[in-house]
């Protein structure tokens, strides 16, 4: 009786809760202004007016799933370029420097052909033109002003400045105070219309340098690398975002404009401002600036499915490191109602010291160091995956880890969830969410998010109220339905001498 009465105040809080919760993501979702100018492109606009402030987002639904097969990476290598300035932003003498760029461009492009020779390559005319590029560069650097966005958003109070680029999305983002949205439209317009892509082939460098350090010399980048390779033998998932070295090592200016280009289309672009703003103002501004993008043409990318798996797909990478495994099942992307089960299952699995996988395999058996599961990753766009990352506790090994979080997902398709297992996952899941209501940075990036993903930001306004309807029936149909041996990846990181061992059944 105790227990039960437990139980029922447990749902009753919960409920509490979730209504509280609805009911502020439906206030806010009533207060977004959303206005699609005439070339397509989506302006979001919430005025919260708690510190004079302001948070911009832009985002692109371009990532590098969108890429020209041989040149991947060129959308991560063009969100280095957009920080290079453009004629205005940053040049002396654009004049002069952009005949200068013109050779610079020309004799690396000769350069690069040489070198794709390999042996056949005539070695004295790659030192001459080597020479010759190094001493371009050299002379380019009198024409330009270096970081000229960074300094002019930190001068006028900028904080929080940065770009990241997605398989999806490609976003640009920065918190400034209220008065100074018309510079942030003036600078974010021109690097999109007219960006200058200066240090090109020391920017290439640079990115080989960070594919070295992320992935080649990283036992975690190298595993999660041959995972999605792995897990994605057709969709574009399965190719790095930093771009695969052969591809990266030669990759000219002409790929880098091949993705702008797909940044220009108007409507594939979402801008949210949320903080002190007045909305109206704030329209003409962006209408003002943005409005002079282009509308791109009809045509579609061409991205492959990935073909339905039907059996298990296994890989081990060789590596001088702690062993460490991550085990992943293909399924639905959002806003599908398994996504939503999913969502609650990666809770119950490995939110919190309490958690299934937590609590059983690091804190009771202590088999593993670490375990945390993703749902979604790498992308959304796209069907993707149920992940799991594990380390396992020495002595015990990846073999042994692996079979015990099997055991645990067999358990999960064999019986339906407890009530308190799925009452406390979505308590948690709502405190979570509502915390994420309060910062003007966290708003501009859902709003946009959703909107360029899902073509509608108020899947944010109704994501709570679809997760109180997730009955722990649901979660069992999806992890029978996705969490089965055929439909699995596993990826196992081990020094040499292990690998037989690993990959033992």
């Amino acid at each position: 009786m105790l227990i039960r009465n437990k139980l029922s105040l447990a749902l009753i809080l919960l409920a509490l809760w979730v209504c509280t919760g609805s009911a502020a993501a439906f206030d806010l979702e009533k207060r977004v202004i959303k206005t699609r100018l005439p070339n397509g492109l989506t302006v979001l606009m919430l005025e919260r007016s708690f510190s004079p402030t302001v948070s911009l987002y832009i985002r692109h639904r371009v990532g590098a799933v969108d890429e020209v097969k041989g040149q991947s990476g060129a959308a991560h290598f063009l969100e280095h370029m957009m920080f290079k300035g453009t004629p205005t932003i940053g040049s002396k003498n654009y004049t002069a420097e952009k005949k200068l760029l013109s050779r610079i461009f020309r004799i690396g492009q000769t350069l690069d052909r040489e070198k794709k020779k390999g042996e056949k390559g005539d070695q004295r005319r790659i030192e001459r033109l080597s020479a010759l590029l190094k001493h371009l560069q050299e002379a380019h650097r009198r024409y330009y002003i270096p970081n000229e966005i960074d300094r002019l958003y930190t001068e006028n109070g900028g904080l929080n400045m940065n770009a990241s680029t997605g398989q999806d999305v490609t976003t640009y983002f920065v918190n400034l105070p209220a008065n100074k949205i018309e510079l942030w439209a003036r600078i974010e317009s021109d690097r999109l219309l007219n960006p200058v892509f200066r240090e090109f082939y020391t920017e290439r460098d640079v990115i080989l340098e960070e594919r070295r350090q992320t992935t080649e010399t990283s036992p975690d980048g190298k595993l999660f690398e041959a995972f999605l390779g792995a897990a994605y033998q057709v969709h574009p998932y399965g190719i790095p975002i930093i771009g695969l070295p052969e591809d990266l090592r030669f990759l000219s200016p002409q790929a880098i404009r091949t993705i702008h280009k797909k940044y220009l289309r108007a409507e594939h672009i979402v801008i949210a401002v949320v903080g002190d703003i007045n909305p109206e103002k704030t329209l003409k501004l962006v209408t003002k600036y943005f409005g002079r993008i282009p509308r791109g043409s009809s045509q579609k990318n061409s991205i492959p499915a990935e073909p339905p798996q039907r059996e298990e797909r296994k890989v081990i990478v060789p590596f001088d490191a702690n062993p460490s495994l991550i085990i992943g099942f293909h399924k639905p992307a959002p806003p599908s109602d398994d996504d939503y089960a999913l969502d609650v299952l990666e809770t119950i699995l490995s939110k919190g010291r309490t958690s299934r996988l937590y609590a059983g395999l690091v804190s009771d058996k202590k088999i593993a160091d670490s375990i945390s599961v993703h749902n979604g990753m790498p992308a959304a766009r796209f069907p993707n995956l149920f992940a799991i990352f594990a380390r396992p506790r020495h002595p015990h090994t990846n073999a042994e880890l692996r079979d015990a979080i099997f055991h645990e997902l067999e358990a999960i398709r064999e019986n339906p969830v407890s009530e308190q297992e799925l009452a406390k996952a979505k308590n948690q899941m709502k405190m979570d969410y509502i915390r994420s209501l309060d910062s003007n940075a966290e708003l501009a990036s859902i709003l946009s998010y959703y909107e360029l993903l899902l073509g509608d930001y108020r899947y944010f306004s109704t994501y709570l109220s679809r997760i109180n309807r997730i009955s722990a029936q649901d979660i069992q149909k999806a992890a029978e339905r996705y969490l089965v041996a055929e439909n699995r990846t596993v990826a196992l990181l081990a020094t040499e001498k292990k690998v037989t061992n690993q990959n033992e059944p």
